[in-house]
């Protein structure tokens, strides 16, 4: 974006989105600007309606019946394969499951099991760190197993692995910065070394097209509760390619798994392809509230999606840094883009404290410790208005100095 726009001009991009009518889909509070799509999305009406139902009628009426009337015990892979075709997988290798942090777990044994020959996990220093936590629990259940990480042991991942890796975990989006990896070309890098890759798409799902199965990822995992608004909770997805269903093995094998659940054996088999990363019962009220979440999704174009994330982001950027460069904030985002997701965030040493005022004022994003300001664009129902609004508040705050008041500088338990 070469000039920044005027009100008026905002107000015109704002009439030309396509994208536009979606908004009407999704429960605003007014006067609210909700920037933290990236952390929670906001629920729709579709959600709320699948989600009364399934309370109402299913579990209040059908009772146990709806395991079978309903399609209860089917939903993880029915859903999985509504989630795959957002993130580019073909049917039969997603499946909706339990949550990020235990899929990562999942996949990283099977990733493992798969290289049995070789012991290295690599990772990046500046991953999410439950990305991390499950990488070293991994580490520490098999023998000889060691963990490198970009950042600290080299300055970039693709350095980090050679003929002893096994696998490589790392974000498609960095959380912290929003920075976008090159999918096709680190997973390219991984296989001419005889390494797997497990993708974790948290912050992709549902922000920008993806082509898992055109890149040749081996395995991806990802949440439900951001930008695809499945509700706080939602279950985690995990992906694994078909060419590796046949030799899955995961540690966690509950009955959910299990070839024959309700034959009740003895002993475990393994349930055929994606299945085998089922693991116990699922939250089928959650799953519910998923299923209404996604029914948006097959309205939505993802290039026309993609198109306008990049341009919120861009405009946002632009009106910062017009308007409240003079007040020590710095961009953390990368400029371009097209390298990077739906989020945008600036670094301040008082970071925390400006971002409670903006919440006191109606504008909602996150803080990151130790000094990011995080701002999420969930196009699907954010506007230009938004943005102009968010900033003309944003630079208020900064002017007056109103996020100086002490209540501003205590610390909640989630931030």
């Amino acid at each position: 974006m070469n000039a920044v726009p005027d009100l008026a001009a905002i107000k015109a991009m704002d009439v030309a989105d396509v994208l536009s009518p979606m908004r009407e889909r999704f429960i605003l509070p007014p006067g609210l600007i909700y920037l933290d799509g990236n952390s929670l999305g906001v629920a729709s009406t579709a959600a709320f309606d699948e989600l009364r139902k399934a309370a109402t009628e299913e579990w209040g009426q059908d009772l146990i019946r709806s395991w079978n009337t309903a399609g209860w015990f089917e939903m993880p892979l029915t859903l999985g394969d509504r989630v795959g075709r957002l993130i580019g997988a073909a049917a039969g290798q997603t499946v909706v499951c339990d949550t990020t942090s235990i899929n990562i777990y999942k996949a990283l044994h099977a990733a493992m099991a798969l290289r049995r020959d070789r012991s290295v996990i690599v990772s990046e220093g500046g991953s999410f760190p439950t990305d991390l936590y499950m990488a070293e629990g991994v580490v520490s259940t098999r023998p000889g197993a060691s963990l490198r990480l970009e950042g600290v042991d080299a300055p970039e991942i693709e350095d980090l692995i050679d003929g002893s890796v096994a696998v490589v975990l790392v974000n498609h989006v960095n959380y912290k910065s929003g920075e976008l990896r090159d999918m096709a070309a680190l997973t390219r890098k991984a296989h001419e070394h005889g390494a797997l890759v497990i993708w974790d798409l948290c912050h992709t799902a549902g922000a920008l097209p993806v082509d898992l199965d055109g890149a040749n990822v081996d395995f991806a995992v990802g949440c439900t509760y951001k930008y695809l608004n499945g509700g706080p909770g939602a279950p985690a997805f995990i992906y694994a390619a078909t060419r590796h269903h046949g030799d899955i093995r995961q540690p966690l094998t509950g009955w959910w798994g299990h070839a024959r659940p309700f034959a009740f054996e003895k002993h475990y088999a393994a349930g055929e392809g994606i299945r085998r990363f089922l693991c116990g019962t699922q939250p089928i009220l959650s799953l519910r509230a998923l299923k209404g979440a996604l029914d948006v999704w097959d309205e939505v174009d993802m290039k026309a999606l993609r198109e306008k994330s990049i341009q919120l982001t861009d405009l946002f950027i632009a009106l910062v840094e017009a308007k409240c460069g003079a007040h020590g904030l710095a961009l953390e985002s990368p400029r371009d883009g097209t390298k990077r997701g739906s989020q945008v965030s600036f670094k301040h040493p008082h970071a925390y404290e400006i971002m409670q005022a903006l919440i006191a004022r109606g504008v909602i994003g996150d803080f990151r410790a130790p000094t990011t300001m995080r701002f999420g664009f969930t196009p699907l129902y954010v506007s230009y208005a938004d943005v102009w609004q968010a900033v003309e508040i944003l630079e208020d705050i900064l002017k007056t100095g109103a996020w100086q008041d002490a209540r501003f500088a205590v610390r909640a338990a989630v931030t």
